[in-house]
């Protein structure tokens, strides 16, 4: 069976169609957004049941290019590319953790986190970055004059761009607001070879430099306008539906920035559900930090109106984005999944991540934001007991390490470290020892 995949206006008034070895990024006839479009007749030819049985199969293997999680699935993301074009670093399969401990404190019986952030640049960004350079590489090999890749980052998506750039030997280039994001998140790319543009503003205006730089279409755009990138991504509802034995949870909280992540688990989950390897589908809930919140502002409108705004400074620095390009894809998911916005402060999503750490996790802040909205909506009754929920982990904690120390020292701003466990400095004296573990061991009491 052949398989083929296209890009397609998001419009359904228009639904202009393009090819995938064009470089476009939004419709030529109405402006809007693209998305990669399958052959699904050709696709039901396989059952449901096969098509389980052959992404269990290539789960983890050692068979070029099927252990990745994302390619194991290649028939289902670009169908036609040649393996030798595919740059991978076998990405997914990463842990869906029961958190037991933590879901015994907040009360949910069944809740796990998808921790994205155990991969190779750290992030979930991986996943939709395989595809992307992939397609690039397959292009160039094919005559295509593309002399760079480029993107505008909060940081986990430089870093991905130039671990699988540096791979695939092409050059990448990114923009980075300067001072704005973790150095763990800077060296990344500066490790990698990348062209590292350190500019003085937000990331929204970083975006709109990077769209200018990629009218030059020799130059690729690799951010998640990019529909490229939301095929990797969307793995992440697959891998999540197989890790569960093919059984769908009721809930999954996600952070929303740029909200390229809201619409990929709404396809993924969508794909499933149209070849009939699911059932029924989840609500999906994104979780917007308070000083970046243009979603949550639309959601209490009743999706009657949006309006960018000035995203302000928020430890949650990979969402702090106030012109997200993907709304319209991000709506159209929510409508379709009986979808929830919901908003969290600083000292909520600090106090959440830490609360969360204390229970044997390490959580980046944009987990935090998430982990807050499960403890808001779990408090109001929107979430009960007996759900069984996942919250997407995007980002390792090990990269917003200044976070993490800010937050024990009781230097963070607006917040209130209310799980603050900082070092104990003490003579090598053994009384002075065992009299510090009594007091702590009694105030835990």
């Amino acid at each position: 069976m052949e398989y083929r995949a296209w890009f397609r206006c998001i419009s359904d008034e228009c639904g202009k169609t393009y090819e995938l070895d064009e470089v476009i990024y939004r419709c030529e006839a109405c402006g809007n957004l693209l998305e990669v479009t399958h052959d699904i007749d050709a696709l039901r030819q396989i059952s449901p049941i096969h098509w389980a049985r052959i992404f269990v199969e290539r789960y983890k293997s050692g068979d070029w290019p099927y252990g990745s999680s994302v390619w194991g699935k290649k028939e289902w993301v670009l169908p036609k590319i040649d393996n030798d074009n595919i740059v991978s670093m076998y990405e997914g399969s990463t842990n869906l953790f029961w958190t037991e401990r933590f879901g015994r404190v907040i009360g949910l019986k069944d809740l796990w986190v998808k921790q994205c952030g155990n991969s190779h640049t750290g992030s979930f960004k991986d996943l939709g970055m395989t595809v992307l350079v992939s397609q690039v590489k397959h292009m160039i090999s094919r005559g295509a004059p593309i002399k760079a890749v480029a993107c505008a980052s909060t940081g986990d998506t430089s870093a991905a761009l130039a671990a699988y750039a540096a791979t695939a030997g092409i050059p990448a280039i990114v923009f980075l607001p300067r001072n704005r994001v973790s150095l763990a998140q800077l060296i990344q790319p500066v490790s990698n070879g990348a062209h590292v543009l350190a500019l003085d503003t937000d990331f929204d205006g970083c975006m709109a430099l990077v769209k200018q730089l990629t009218e030059d279409n020799t130059i690729y755009l690799a951010n998640s306008m990019n529909s490229l990138r939301i095929e990797g991504q969307k793995t992440i509802a697959i891998e999540m539906v197989q890790q569960f034995d093919w059984e769908v949870p009721d809930t999954i909280i996600i952070p929303g920035g740029n909200l390229g992540n809201v619409s990929a688990l709404g396809k993924g989950f969508d794909l499933m559900y149209d070849l009939g390897v699911i059932t029924r589908r989840p609500r999906i809930i994104v979780a917007q930090a308070a000083k970046a919140n243009p979603l949550y502002q639309a959601y209490k409108s009743g999706w009657e109106s949006f309006e960018p705004v000035q995203a302000g400074k928020t430890l949650a620095s990979a969402i702090q984005i106030g012109n997200p390009v993907s709304l319209k894809k991000a709506v159209r998911t929510l409508k379709n999944f009986n979808g929830i916005v919901e908003q969290a402060t600083e000292d909520e999503l600090a106090n959440a991540a830490a609360l969360a750490d204390r229970c044997g996790m390490f959580n980046c802040p944009h987990t935090g934001v998430a982990l807050a909205v499960l403890l808001k909506l779990k408090e109001s009754g929107t979430i009960h007991s007996n759900e069984r929920v996942i919250v997407i982990s995007t980002a390792h904690g090990l990269k917003f390490a200044e976070f993490k120390v800010g937050y024990h020292e009781g230097k963070l701003d607006g917040v209130e470290s209310r799980y603050s466990n900082p070092p104990i400095e003490l003579p090598p004296e053994i009384d002075k020892i065992r009299d510090a573990i009594d007091e702590r061991t009694q105030n835990q009491e």
